[in-house]
């Protein structure tokens, strides 16, 4: 049995296809994505690295006497931030490489 080029050219199919992902990475790591809490009175902005660039909080939801109200809400708003980079980058990667229902990237 010969696979000639048939299976050459699906290896060079995967080759460009893995080098697509890899732009698309590098492109999403450059990114910033935006969380935020208590109706944007606290902002938590990730690269698509999931690195924290900047934390930005309104003084009307600082309470001294109630810090761990402010300490949740830079939680929720630092989860909020890490989904919306999830979310898009695997938009942006089912968009670059269609797969069946039910399989995601990475394998």
């Amino acid at each position: 049995m010969r696979f000639g080029g048939g299976m050459g050219g699906l290896m060079a199919q995967a080759q460009k296809m893995q080098a697509k992902l890899a732009e698309i990475q590098e492109e999403i790591a450059q990114m910033d994505f935006e969380g935020q809490a208590a109706n944007g009175a606290v902002k938590v902005t990730v690269s698509g690295k999931n690195v924290c660039r900047g934390i930005k909080i309104d003084p009307s939801v600082v309470d001294t006497d109630d810090m761990e109200m402010l300490e949740d809400l830079l939680v929720v708003a630092f989860n909020d931030a890490q989904e919306r980079a999830k979310s898009y980058s695997e938009e942006r990667m089912s968009k670059a490489v269609p797969l069946p229902p039910g399989m995601k990237l990475p394998f």
